[in-house]
């Protein structure tokens, strides 16, 4: 591959990468639908539960498609799939609508999660990998801050939104994913030939379970659960809690997304630095000990300052969990990753059990309930800091 032609297929890449971040506007989305339709905090949360209930059935079996019609396919069919998922909601908000373009949304995310990290394989090499990832992630964390941001601007500007008011941003996104789409269809892509399909669909499932079997791989993967969930909950909760404790308006609320973005974002950032010059155990216990703060804040926190504060500090503290607890599972079973990594990828399915119960909790204790619920998954995570390996 040429080196003019290697950058446009990065670029390419990375317009991808900003695309898997199309995800991440389910939380601020969730919480207009909620006031648009009127709807309790466990029914409006049932959107974001169900965006990552499709990483539950699709992400062995798109191990499987990978195999049969190669991984830069794969990716485009998962682009399709999320185009079509913000094109629905350009046209109305019904809770049908809504609820079919959020179950697009999920599928099209469990598809490309899985084979966009292989397709960067394919044209990056030798050192390179891994920076290349690390800043794909970068990417991919500049479109979920810009989703709130994209909301608000939608929702007070009539005129240049064009009527869809906050739903602009799906429109936006659309545009942009189609550019992806089209970019990444003519951009040439060497990659290994597709493999024949030797197991089923079943046997891929029983060999990933199988490995639950494992300590450090159960482990793990609970790790990632709740990494996801609290993730989603705070994506979710947090315009909430400054709605419910100072009285804020949406709008103005919905900086909390955005914030707690940016906090991951700088997270990913300087994470890639630490995890080099520090033990990856070290980094881990500094990494949950923010979170265990951030909840304590969010419980006591009267104030801006202090809820803000918190909302950094989930950021920050969450932005690295997953690569340690993914990485910890690949070197436990080194003759096993191919299983391994659909398993880890799997367990994205936590942001669909967290929101759902944080929903219920709300509704029944206010936002302190949510709190709860997402404080569960960070206990879980202390206990985690014993079994990851330095």
């Amino acid at each position: 591959m040429s080196t003019k032609t290697s950058k446009v297929a990065i670029f390419s890449l990375m317009l991808c990468f900003f695309a898997m971040g199309f995800v991440d506007l389910v939380g601020i989305a969730s919480n207009y639908v909620k006031e648009d339709l009127q709807l309790s905090d466990s029914v409006a949360n049932i959107f974001p539960s169900l965006v990552f209930f499709w990483f539950l059935i699709f992400s062995v079996p798109t191990g499987v498609l990978m195999n049969k019609i190669g991984r830069k396919k794969t990716v485009l069919l998962s682009l399709v799939v999320t185009i079509l998922s913000l094109l629905l909601p350009i046209f109305g908000e019904n809770f049908e609508i809504m609820l079919l373009s959020f179950s697009f949304l999920g599928i099209g995310n469990a598809l490309m999660q899985t084979s966009l990290n292989p397709l960067v394989t394919s044209v990056m090499g030798g050192g390179n990998l891994a920076s290349t990832l690390t800043f794909g992630q970068f990417v991919k964390a500049i479109a979920s801050f810009l989703a709130p941001y994209f909301a608000m601007w939608g929702a007070v500007a009539a005129i240049p939104s064009f009527g869809l008011n906050w739903r602009v941003l799906f429109a936006i996104y659309f545009i942009v994913g189609l550019l992806a789409t089209l970019l990444l269809f003519v951009t040439p892509i060497h990659e290994e030939k597709a493999q024949e399909m030797t197991d089923g669909i079943g046997k891929q499932f029983a060999n990933s379970f199988a490995l639950l079997g494992k300590p450090i791989v159960l482990i793990s993967f609970l790790g990632i659960m709740c990494h996801v969930g609290i993730d989603v909950g705070t994506n979710t909760t947090a315009p909430k809690l400054l709605m419910e404790r100072l009285g804020m308006s949406l709008n103005d609320a919905a900086f909390a997304t955005s914030l707690y973005f940016i906090f991951r974002t700088i997270g990913c950032l300087t994470g890639s630095f630490f995890l080099r010059v520090l033990k990856t155990r070290t980094f881990f216990i500094i990494s949950v000990v923010c979170m265990a703060l951030s909840m304590a804040g969010m419980f006591v926190g009267e104030s801006k300052l202090v809820l803000y504060a918190a909302i950094a500090l989930v950021g920050y503290g969450n932005s690295n969990v997953f690569s340690m607890c993914f990485a910890n599972a690949l070197e436990s079973v080194p003759e096993k990753q191919n299983e391994v990594s659909g398993l880890m990828i799997m367990g994205l399915f936590g942001g669909t059990i967290f929101p759902l119960a944080m929903g219920y909790a709300s509704d029944a204790m206010g936002q302190l309930g949510a709190v709860l619920v997402m404080s569960v998954g960070v206990c879980y995570l202390l206990f985690c800091i014993s079994k990851i390996k330095n």
